[in-house]
This record gives C-alpha cells, structure tokens and sequence, in this order.
C-alpha cells in the first residue's frame, strides 16, 4: 500500500475487500494466541488448546492464497499475485460458521473466571496520557480508554464501507488488554462475513479481478509470458530493473493486530528505496515494560509481558 500510494495505483474494489478479509484473518490469528498465552501464563491450557486449532485453520487459508502457511507472500503492488480458489472460500465459510461457538466457549472460561480476574485486574495498567506520552496504539491504547482506530480515523482499503464497532477499555490493565482483545476477534468476525458477502456480489468478469491494471509494476502469468510478446517485455522490464519508480517521500501506514504499523519510503527514483523505515508498535511498548511493572509481583511481570503482545522481531532498534 505504501508503494501503491508512491505510484498512485488505485485498487478495484474486490481486491479491497480480499484485502480485508486477509488483514482481519491476521488480526483474529494474532488476537486468539496472544488471549490464550495470557491464560496459559496464568496456569490454564485448556482455552489455548480450543483455539489454536482455529490458528491453524486460518494458515490453510493463507495456504490456498499464496501456497505457504506462516511465511506468507499474499501482496503485490496493485492486489494479488493469484486469485482466491474456491477451496480458500471453503476454508473461510468453514471458519465463519465454527469459530464464533469456539470463541464464546474461550471467552466463557476467561472472562468471568476468579482466578483469571485476579491475576489480571489492576496489574499491569497504564493511564490514557501515559500511553499516549510512549507512542501507544492499538489495542493497549484503546485497553487505556483512548477510541482510537485508524481503520476509522484514516481509512484505507476501503474499509469506510464496513459497520464496525471499536472496544475501549477503561483502566488500560491486563484484564481491560484482553477484553479488548477478544471484542475486536467479534467485529473482525463481523468485518470478514461483511467483506465476504461484498465479493460475491461480484459476478462475470469482475468476479474474476484481483489486480489492478498496473502491467509495469505485475509480474504477468508465466502462460502468457511464453506465448504473448507484451507480457514478455512487461516481465524482462520488471525483473531488470526498467519501469519508472518516480522520486518521492510517502508514509502509509495500517491498523495491525498490535498496533500501528507504518512504513516510510524515500524514493530517489531508483529501482530500491533511497530510505525505508519501519514503525513497528511493539518497540515502543516495551519502553513502557519498566513502568508497568514497577513495585508488583514477578508473576505479574509475566503476564504485562504477555498481555503487551510483545513480539521480540519488533524490538530492533
């Protein structure tokens, strides 16, 4: 999307809703084993066990998209590489129909269990300034009372064409960090049957549209590229190196599981970046670590840790 925003490519609207789809299976794949290690660091497996087999089925998803299960390469520049089979759609109507009986069930033995509340309840808070004054997003700013979205705010991938709610928590503590992680699992499940109802209203030739009209910066289909003079130049220019990348600062960034991921490209024109900067959440979370645990108990520290969803790839300064 950074790199669309630079060449100004403008996306169909059913790679944006395939887009959707792939981003809130991401979320809901994040959310599930970041809810249930904070159980199992609390000493309960079960609600683990129940939903890693949806994690799963998720990367068979991913799977049937782009042929790989956790090492995914789903993007291009102006939509897919391939459209969605129908095995994907499958697989997703399959999800759609069992997970919210699984969630229920993972959120009844959470969310009102004694032990769980308190080894969660006033640990690990953070107020709405502080989290603000670190750099906080995402769910750990919205857990600390912040409504602040930018699926909402900045729209992108057209996602003003969906209805859906934003949890907000209160007290910003490990308790309100889950909470607010399993009601964003509801309105993704929500966001993904919206999306999915909009592609298959999509029917003849547009049903069949998972790119844009972008051939300079599109790997055409190897068929082509051995029968069809134009496809050939096309891919002998993007592999070499010849299409015309324009000089440009852009940033773009997206609501991700954890937070804002944003992305700063400085293009002098040439075939790779002059500059390209990550801003990754969870490095500016994991300042905030000290702080969070400072005066409580070590088994608290465990589960600030876990409840922070920080992933130790983030951390490179």
């Amino acid at each position: 999307m950074t790199c669309e925003k630079l060449l100004g490519v403008k996306t169909p609207k059913r790679v944006d809703y395939l887009r959707v789809i792939i981003m809130e299976l991401a979320r809901i794949a994040d959310h599930l084993i970041c809810n249930s290690i904070v159980g199992v660091d609390a000493g309960a497996y079960t609600g683990f066990l129940y939903v890693m087999q949806y994690r799963e089925l998720i990367y068979e998803i991913y799977e049937e998209v782009c042929g790989a299960r956790l090492t995914t390469n789903i993007g291009r520049i102006g939509g897919f590489e391939r459209n969605f089979n129908d095995i994907a759609f499958q697989k997703l109507e399959k999800f759609l129909k069992e997970y919210p009986a699984v969630l229920k069930e993972f959120e009844n033995l959470f969310q009102r269990n004694r032990i769980f509340m308190e080894r969660t309840m006033g640990t690990g808070a953070i107020s709405a300034e502080r989290a603000l004054n670190y750099g906080f997003t995402g769910p750990n700013l919205r857990a600390a009372g912040v409504d602040f979205d930018l699926r909402v705010h900045s729209p992108y991938s057209s996602y003003e064409d969906f209805q859906f709610n934003i949890p907000v928590g209160t007290t910003g503590d490990n308790y309100d960090r889950w909470l607010v992680r399993n009601q964003e699992m509801w309105q993704s499940l929500s966001i993904i049957e919206q999306a999915y109802q909009k592609v298959q209203e999509f029917k003849g030739a547009e049903a069949e549209v998972y790119h844009a009209d972008v051939p300079e910066y599109y790997l055409p289909p190897k068929a082509d590229v051995y029968t069809k003079m134009e496809a050939l130049i096309w891919h002998f220019k993007i592999i070499m190196g010849e299409t015309e990348i324009p000089a440009g600062e852009v940033y773009h960034s997206i609501e991700a599981a954890n937070g804002e991921l944003g992305f700063y490209l400085i293009s002098d024109g040439g075939r790779s970046p002059y500059r390209l900067h990550f801003r990754r959440p969870c490095f500016v979370y994991y300042q905030a670590f000290e702080e969070l645990i400072k005066g409580s108990m070590l088994s608290d520290a465990i589960m600030t840790m876990s409840s922070l969803n920080l992933i130790a790839g983030e951390l490179d300064a």
